[in-house]
């Protein structure tokens, strides 16, 4: 009983010190899920409970064994964290602080990925490969984008920096920076120079071409109310 009690009593030390490393080392990126999740209701919550942010965490040492070319390790670490929270991040992912996914179911991240600081992916986004060619084929992504639900973005390209991506956008080429891009395949619209708010609502991103189009209609439609 003594020993039983022993061993629960050094678990929960463990457990405690746990929680205080990924509070240090990922502060960032609770911080973020605090800021971007309106569903968030405090620290500890997204600590313990947000898949995001245990992804997020599995990768850093994935990361770290890919680096030092224990690729077996990297990869066996990658695909238990896969497992437990249905998002695929390849070990060699380049990314930076304040990453954050909401939801994160589906969400796969490839190898020569590089993703810059306070990202936010919504659930289902991909970040992938275009062929079998080996080197940089996948995406490279800059600071403060936002990937909406669903959105494909392909290739090794670049997404500048405040940059929104709307959702079920398919992404095939370079995307300047504080641009949005909509639509299949992704057209993108400047947005004045101005960086993106970042509580844009992603499913309501205004189409350039559909503008046009209604335009050009009710042009018509006026015309022929003067004949």
């Amino acid at each position: 009983m003594i020993l039983c009690l022993k061993i629960l009593g050094i678990l929960f030390i463990l457990f405690v010190l746990k929680i205080i490393l990924i509070s240090i080392f990922f502060y960032e990126e609770i911080k973020q899920a605090q800021k971007k999740d309106p569903a968030a209701k405090g620290f500890l919550e997204v600590l313990l409970l947000y898949q995001g942010l245990h992804a997020v965490i599995s990768h850093r040492i994935a990361h770290f064994f890919y680096k030092l070319r224990f690729f077996f390790l990297a990869r066996l670490i990658s695909q238990f964290s896969r497992h437990m929270t249905g998002i695929e991040i390849h070990p060699g992912a380049k990314i930076g602080k304040g990453l954050f996914i909401d939801h994160g179911m589906a969400v796969v991240i490839g190898e020569t990925a590089i993703i810059g600081d306070d990202v936010l992916l919504y659930q289902g986004v991909t970040l992938g490969g275009t062929g079998v060619e080996k080197g940089k084929r996948h995406p490279t992504i800059g600071n403060n984008v936002v990937i909406g639900t669903g959105a494909k973005v392909l290739g090794n390209i670049t997404v500048g920096d405040n940059s929104y991506i709307g959702a079920n956008a398919v992404v095939i080429k370079d995307v300047p920076a504080n641009s949005t891009v909509v639509g299949v395949p992704g057209r993108i619209t400047k947005q004045d120079g101005k960086k993106i708010d970042i509580s844009l609502d992603h499913i309501h991103v205004l189409d350039p071409i559909m503008q046009s189009i209604e335009e050009l209609q009710k042009r018509i439609e006026n015309l022929e109310n003067k004949k």
